[in-house]
């Protein structure tokens, strides 16, 4: 006796087949997806962008961005050396402010030591200009962390009588958001210590 309704078994062995396929292509989807995602994220840590001025994307390769580091380390340190120590009567408070953004409390303790001591007084007092000459920083990377060692040459004017010192200094570089135009380089100077200072000649009329 013929029936309207297709047989119960090739009914099911039609939905089984359809699961099994919908399951295998789900399968495969995903699998696409996860080795998608993975590819990924190994171009994205092997490489940066950028948006040049007309807008467009610019690929940058981490060793790249390392080389860059240094150069803006280097920038970073003669930026806050020159701030910190090219002082005079008229403008050390504005490059002292300046400076204070880019280090972090060893550089202001730094500072109240000096304000204690009298240092800026004595700048207003006897109208002295201390001039720096020459900044010459060196970067040591160790495990990821950044120390350097940077040496001023400075030259204080006392009216007829110059004096040129030599400072060391050494501390560690951090990596913080940039701040423009406060902390242009996006760099922190930590443990900020200034291990000797000396007269590298006598007075000069």
């Amino acid at each position: 006796m013929k029936t309207p309704y297709k047989n119960i078994y090739l009914v099911l062995r039609t939905n089984r087949f359809i699961v099994l396929a919908v399951v295998i292509c789900a399968t495969f989807s995903c699998a696409f997806a996860v080795w998608t995602a993975y590819d990924i994220n190994r171009k994205a840590l092997n490489s940066a962008f950028a948006i040049s001025t007309d807008g467009s994307i610019i690929p940058l390769k981490l060793v790249t961005q390392k080389e860059n580091f240094k150069v803006e380390a280097l920038a970073h340190l003669q930026l806050f050396h020159n701030h910190f120590y090219n002082i005079d009567a008229s403008n050390y408070e504005k490059n002292l402010e300046k400076a204070l953004w880019l280090g972090d409390s060893s550089v202001d303790n730094l500072y109240l030591q000096k304000k204690a001591d009298g240092v800026y007084n004595r700048l207003l007092q006897y109208s002295l200009v201390q001039k720096v000459k020459n900044i010459k920083s060196q970067l040591e990377e160790k495990n990821g962390l950044y120390s350097f060692r940077t040496t001023t040459i400075f030259e204080i004017n006392r009216g007829t009588i110059m004096d040129t010192y030599e400072l060391v200094s050494t501390g560690n570089l951090v990596t913080v958001d940039r701040n423009f135009p406060n902390n242009p380089h996006g760099l922190l100077i930590t443990n900020y210590f200034e291990n000797s200072l000396k007269k590298i000649n006598e007075e000069n009329p």
